[in-house]
């Protein structure tokens, strides 16, 4: 995976800026409906999607940048930040209730994709959310930010699809597409 640190420094230092109260509530409120009691996300950047989190549920982000890590830990101070990649995610296997991506798959070449996505699968114990921009066929341009169409991605995968739609624009405003899927059981 290629890595620009002046780019995502610059884009951890602009990403209060970006903070999405609607957002933050629904997937928040959407883990805590789904009774979990751990939460994911990867590419957490500052954790602004984490910061509305109870203290009762054991939250985890993940991220490459330095910087974003160090401002997610100084504003959520419980909260469990770590620098790995999606590529080989420091956690047990079927060991997080709820694994979530906000606007970060869309960052990410087509083998790190897949390896993220598999990676995602195995660390899931129920739930993978991935709220996306979406292009239903996935161009190869080489963008830094492509569409994603994560339903595709999932078809591989031993899930069951709960929701494959757009979200309404009172909780994202940008384009995004918000796939859950639920990890089935082993047979």
């Amino acid at each position: 995976m290629s890595y620009d640190k002046e780019f995502w420094d610059n884009y951890a230092k602009e990403n209060e800026s970006r903070y999405n109260e609607e957002f933050a509530k629904f997937i928040r409120d959407l883990a805590v409906s789904l009774r979990c009691t751990s939460v994911l996300e990867i590419g957490c950047g500052t954790g602004i999607d984490l910061r509305l989190f109870p203290d009762t549920l054991e939250v985890h982000g993940v991220d490459l940048n330095d910087l974003a890590l160090c401002m997610a830990k100084e504003s959520n101070p419980k909260h469990n930040f770590k620098k790995e990649s999606i590529t080989k995610l420091p956690f047990e296997d079927s060991s997080i209730d709820f694994i979530f991506t906000h606007k970060f798959l869309n960052c990410l070449s087509e083998d790190d994709l897949n390896k993220g996505v598999s990676e995602m699968y195995r660390v899931a114990k129920k739930y993978i959310a991935n709220c996306e921009v979406y292009e239903k066929s996935e161009s190869k341009n080489d963008d830094i930010f492509k569409g994603r169409n994560m339903l595709k991605k999932w078809s591989n995968y031993k899930v069951k699809i709960i929701s494959d739609v757009d979200m309404h624009e009172d909780i994202e405003p940008e384009k995004i597409r918000f796939t859950l899927v639920k990890k089935l059981e082993k047979v």
